[in-house]
């Protein structure tokens, strides 16, 4: 090929992925990312960040947690997580630097409190005496949802998260008055112990599991193992699929490239038609995870779930045991795991017209694709990847998982919360050791492991860049904002809706479930707590877990649904599905479920927390 075709079909490419192309064009005009939306759009939104954190002064509030204090020789003090915390030079309420009335004097001249926590004491008329913590918050008004806007409208535009989060960070960064984005905004939220732990988990021990798995033969070895023994026709052979998907409970990515590569020959001997396979393995991804959440996701959300005042919520213990009391009240995840077994089965009550028309010409015709599809290419990901010499057994597959799921629940009862981490470092040095035992080279070993992480750099991307807009979002004070500005008008009743609807649009637009974890949950939970107090409802917990379940919801269906999603793209490469077609198959069966979570989650509210 010349180098004049080569650059002829390098801008072929460009323009029809629609990436931004830096070089002007051959006889002149402006180069076609000074056309994009997207740029202008953040050109404009980055100009009014920096506008917003030169120039508007945040408006100052503060929380009154009351304490269960006791006195002693030494002083007044309170217990936290079993550990005495003495209240230390306490002052009265009304003199408080952050008592209410104080905050509006300084929010009248646009000075900052001197203090962002402080000890108070206030005696009752009863007599009785009570101690207060008070800590410092701030907000912008609404302009503290401009970090989530940014993100939300770059999405849109651009149609990818990457980017889109980046963009809310620096929009985030810039109101704060940090201009150093690197050192001021993305090194001390990424040199954390949550985000390290992010990353071991999900790039070294989840990645490195997945690659060495790959190079055992595993996941081919139990579906060879089901075909045999299970698949005997078209429901079978989609219920082998609907069982992978609940047997790889990562979720994910994963979870749609092992169970979509693994299970789509059966499927097509069956004639089982591509859009029934993708919507089994896309719903069979995300949905499983929140529900059987021995995984990365509870390590994950529980950052962005604190919330001043909350005893439930003080510790990440507190928070993970949070996820996983809330899992009963996972209506849509339910929903969409059920829809997805009926369908298997062919006893779908609720199955769209595109999904039966699918059905009908690929039983009938034999037509696995419509006529006119153009289905993703599945090839590369169905190519073993098994080392030379190594012979797979199932037991490569079963031993490392039992493991890994027994440790998990195991940890769980005995602390309280699972030790994920150990979970999977276990069920990797297992599947490691068994690889090496049975004749596998450390160099396959080693390649396997890489490969492995490899195939989940990107998802460790997002989710270091959702844990810093989480972090972002939390210091701009946009659930502040939320909180005064609906915490007492918006109905009790009306929040999960509310929340549910917000989210699917955010992830559908994002295409990240993660991504929308960190910019809903730190605005979702203080709002849901101040409408509890606010309402006067009499299981606020229950109410907490409703509000927490509808936004984990809300984002699995955007995600599970938007086109631009890696598993909705990995879930029509792999079974070889037009990516449209499993779209416009699965948004309505989806969209069933979705309505009846967002019924289950109101009738909750209304019967069992007012």
């Amino acid at each position: 090929m010349s180098d004049l075709e080569h650059t002829h079909n390098t801008l072929e490419i460009n323009r029809d992925l629609g990436t931004m192309d830096l070089h002007p064009q051959p006889g002149g005009g402006f180069p076609k990312f000074l056309k994009k939306p997207a740029f202008w759009f953040f050109i404009l939104t980055m100009m009014l960040s920096v506008y917003i954190g030169q120039n508007i002064s945040p408006t100052w509030t503060a929380d009154r947690i009351t304490l269960e204090a006791q006195v002693d020789e030494q002083g007044a003090y309170y217990m936290l997580r079993n550990k005495r915390r003495d209240i230390e030079n306490p002052v009265p309420y009304a003199e408080a630097t952050l008592h209410p009335e104080q905050l509006k004097q300084l929010n009248a001249s646009g000075q900052p409190p001197e203090v962002m926590e402080q000890y108070a004491v206030h005696t009752t008329a009863t007599g009785e005496t009570l101690y207060y913590q008070l800590l410092a918050k701030k907000h912008w008004g609404p302009w503290s949802l401009l970090p989530a806007l940014v993100a939300i409208g770059l999405c849109f535009l651009n149609r990818e998260p990457v980017t889109a989060l980046l963009g809310g960070v620096v929009s985030g960064g810039l109101i704060l008055g940090h201009f150093d984005i690197l050192d001021k905004v993305l090194l001390p939220n990424l040199a954390t112990t949550t985000a390290a732990g992010m990353l071991i988990l999900y790039l070294w021990l989840l990645g490195g599991l997945m690659g060495i798995w790959s190079r055992m033969g595993a996941p081919r070895a139990f579906a060879e193992l089901m075909t045999k023994h299970v698949v005997k026709g078209p429901r079978s052979a989609k219920l082998v699929g609907w069982i992978l998907g609940v047997v790889f409970f990562q979720g994910g990515t994963v979870s749609t490239v092992l169970v979509g590569t693994t299970v789509k020959p059966l499927c097509d001997k069956e004639n089982v038609s591509h859009e029934e396979l993708a919507y089994i393995v896309d719903s069979t991804a995300s949905p499983i995870a929140s529900l059987i959440a021995f995984n990365a996701w509870p390590g994950y959300v529980q950052a962005f779930l604190f919330v001043a005042g909350v005893p439930f919520l003080a510790t990440e213990a507190d928070r993970i045991a949070f996820f996983f009391k809330s899992i009963p009240f996972s209506f849509y995840a339910i929903f969409a795991v059920l829809s997805t077994f009926l369908l298997s089965i062919d006893k779908l009550p609720w199955m769209s017209k595109n999904m039966r028309t699918a059905i009908d010409r690929s039983r009938n015709q034999g037509l696995l694709d419509a006529p006119y599809a153009k289905p993703l290419a599945a090839s590369d990901l169905e190519n073993d990847n098994i080392a030379p010499g190594y012979t797979p057994s199932v037991w490569d597959f079963f031993a490392p998982l039992i493991l890994l799921i027994g440790l998990a629940i195991a940890t769980f009862l005995i602390f309280g919360s699972p030790k994920v981490r150990w979970a999977f470092g276990a069920g990797l040095l297992l599947a490691a050791g068994m690889a090496l035992f049975k004749g596998m080279s450390l160099l396959d070993l080693i390649d396997g492991f890489g490969d492995g992480m490899k195939g989940v750099v990107m998802g460790s991307v997002i989710l270091l860049l959702a844990i810093t807009i989480g972090a972002i979002s939390q210091e701009t004070g946009g659930g502040n904002y939320l909180v005064e500005l609906l915490g007492e008008s918006l109905p009790y009743w009306a929040l999960p809706t509310f929340l549910a609807l917000l989210t699917m649009i955010m992830a559908f637009s994002t295409g990240s479930s993660f991504g929308t974890y960190a910019v809903a949950f730190p605005l979702a939970m203080p709002l849901a707590w101040a409408i509890a107090e606010s309402q006067g409802l009499g299981n606020p917990m229950l109410y907490m877990m409703v509000a927490f379940a509808s936004v984990l919801n809300g984002s699995v269906f955007g995600d599970q649904c938007s086109p631009i999603s890696d598993t909705t793209v990995l879930s029509a490469m792999c079974t070889g599905c037009d990516l449209m077609d499993h779209v416009k198959t699965q948004l309505p069966n989806a969209a069933v479920a979705a309505v009846l979570a967002i019924i289950g989650w109101t009738l909750t509210v209304v019967l069992f927390a007012a």
